[in-house]
């Protein structure tokens, strides 16, 4: 609580700051499309997700999106899903997955924050764990959002950071990246399908770089 409501109140001073800059053009550094991401990370191949509708692409508002399956011999798949925005001044903002996932019927039966280490970082990065459940089905989800070579767990400190970087910077790109698998009816505990999304993790992370750009 204590950290929404700094995150808040750094929102609420920098609002006048990044009214008076509003004006000025806005940074948009290049990068590679998301598409070029690889198919093959780690032990894992990827293949694209069907297409989504015309509704749910207007709804996420992204200016670049991948959404994909990646398998692994005698594994479940793992679910991957980055969408990429170039400019939040227009309205057309990042959302959490704790908002869209309730609306497909799963429910979150705990919520925490995990670290993870990567190749490429002197310190882990700190990421949300979620389960969610709908029936006897149970999946394990971990996302975060990255901006200029920073990864927020914090919805609300991502948005203090888009304020900042929009003030400092003169930037309000970034992204949010969601890795999904679920709980086989075998299993009694989560321990395997975290242990999944987390080495899928540590393979993804370092390809991320030239799609995100610092």
């Amino acid at each position: 609580m204590t950290g929404r409501l700094i995150a808040l109140s750094a929102c609420f001073l920098a609002t006048s700051a990044y009214a008076a800059q509003a004006m000025r053009p806005e940074i948009v550094p290049p990068r590679e499309p998301l598409k070029n991401l690889p198919l093959q990370i780690g032990r894992w191949h990827g293949q694209e997700a069907p297409k989504f509708s015309d509704e749910v692409l207007a709804v996420l508002g992204a200016d670049d999106l991948l959404s994909r399956f990646y398998l692994a011999p005698q594994e479940p798949a793992v679910s991957l899903y980055v969408g990429y925005y170039r400019s939040q001044r227009e309205g057309d903002t990042m959302h959490s997955p704790m908002n869209c996932l309730p609306g497909a019927g799963w429910l979150p039966v705990s919520d925490d924050d995990v670290a993870i280490d990567v190749p490429g970082r002197e310190t882990p990065i700190t990421v949300n764990r979620i389960v969610i459940r709908k029936g006897a089905d149970r999946q394990v989800v971990l996302y975060w959002y990255q901006s200029h070579g920073r990864v927020i767990a914090s919805e609300y400190w991502s948005k203090a950071y888009m304020v900042y970087d929009a003030v400092r910077r003169h930037r309000s790109d970034a992204a949010m990246i969601r890795v999904i698998s679920p709980v086989l009816p075998s299993e009694e505990t989560t321990a395997l399908a975290e242990q999944r999304v987390t080495e899928f993790v540590r393979g993804l992370f370092p390809n991320l770089e030239r799609h995100l750009p610092s």
